[in-house]
């Protein structure tokens, strides 16, 4: 009942001249967005929300933004007009979600794990969205998604898709990014050979070449694995992570084996959360491998980013954002739309270079070459 309650009372206004409002728009990964929208679009109005504005008076001043107090999770309403919404922040309970449909509002969400987008594909289902939604919670802001989906568009099809993740230790993180590892002692489906069969985190380990060094790598449960088989047909999907230091790979995995994941769940044991995915936090590079084959080809896309997961994940939300209000030079989605439906993947790659991500495709044979 309170949630109803909360809800019902929000008041979302479409603007079509109106800000850009980014939920959570000085956080780690808000700021970056920020950044990389007041570069690309000099013009565009922008909002920064969040539960205590004064964190964000600096970067509100540095990309000329206003500033404006939101809880998500909290009991006072939501009272705004925008042009379009961007959640950079877990919304548990759909709320922007919801007001953004009912008022027609253009809306992205980077933040979601596989349930809770098959959550939100429900709410829309119920009440279908006016103005498009862009569910862009893949990983890195859907850009695994999208970058699969532009190796399927050069190869024709696909068949299978791998990912391989490095997560670097000495990285910045949110808390959102951090709080994944609460997910780490639930099973999850993947599909494999066109049927879905349910997993284990932290299994299936392989050795993949990431950053120079052939790396450990384990299973996580992502969106993509649920979408790209519906949106591509792809019959197999897997997305596995890796750590800069392996001991982190090798304790999380002898801590699922021993059934202690699910104890570090919660506010209790925060710290010791962040301890384990993170050492100095002062700054590390992104390293992603995605890898389609189809019919007797493959293409493999190595990511690097070397300002790191934050920076990557923004220009992921950045390039949703321009998809969902026609800025990439499409026409915008009709309702509920995932970044790899872009009509124009190659564009999208080119988007994306332009943020200074270090994008290198390589077909099956090179790749064997090179190893050799």
């Amino acid at each position: 009942m309170r949630t109803r309650e909360i809800i019902v009372r929000d008041t979302l206004r479409y603007d079509p001249n109106g800000a850009v409002v980014l939920a959570g728009g000085y956080g780690v990964v808000g700021g970056e967005v920020a950044r990389m929208l007041r570069a690309r679009h000099p013009s565009l109005p922008l909002v920064l929300t969040g539960r205590t504005p004064s964190r964000g008076e600096a970067l509100a001043a540095e990309v000329g933004a206003s500033l404006h107090a939101m809880d998500i999770a909290g009991p006072a309403p939501l009272d705004l007009s925008a042009r379009a919404v961007v959640t950079l922040v877990n919304d548990p309970l759909d709320r922007l979600l919801r007001a953004c449909v009912h008022a027609g509002i253009p809306f992205v969400d980077i933040t979601r794990w596989t349930a809770r987008v098959q959550q939100a594909l429900a709410w829309a289902a119920v009440e279908p969205p006016r103005a498009p939604v862009v569910l862009a919670s893949g990983w890195m802001g859907g850009i695994v998604p999208l970058v699969g989906a532009a190796l399927a568009r050069e190869l024709g099809s696909a068949h299978s898709i791998d990912t391989s993740i490095l997560y670097d230790l000495a990285d910045r993180a949110g808390e959102d990014s951090i709080e994944f590892m609460d997910r780490m002692h639930l099973p999850f489906e993947v599909m494999e050979e066109g049927r879905r069969r349910e997993v284990e985190p932290l299994t299936g380990a392989r050795r993949v070449e990431l950053a120079g060094r052939h790396r450990r790598v384990v299973r996580l449960d992502t969106p993509e694995q649920l979408t790209l088989p519906l949106v591509l047909g792809a019959r197999t999907v897997s997305t596995r992570i890796g750590f800069s230091d392996e001991s982190a790979t090798l304790a999380f995995r002898a801590l699922r084996g021993l059934g202690l994941i699910h104890l570090l769940r919660g506010d209790r044991f925060r710290g010791l959360r962040r301890a384990l995915l993170r050492s100095s936090g002062q700054g590390g590079q992104a390293v992603v491998r995605i890898e389609v084959s189809s019919g007797g080809g493959s293409l493999t896309a190595t990511l690097v980013d070397a300002r790191g997961q934050a920076h990557l994940t923004a220009a992921g939300a950045t390039l949703a954002l321009e998809r969902a209000l026609g800025l990439d030079g499409d026409a915008p989605p009709r309702g509920v739309a995932f970044p790899e439906q872009t009509p124009s993947p190659e564009r999208a790659l080119a988007a994306l270079r332009s943020l200074g991500v270090e994008l290198e495709v390589r077909r099956g044979a090179e790749m064997e070459r090179r190893a050799a």
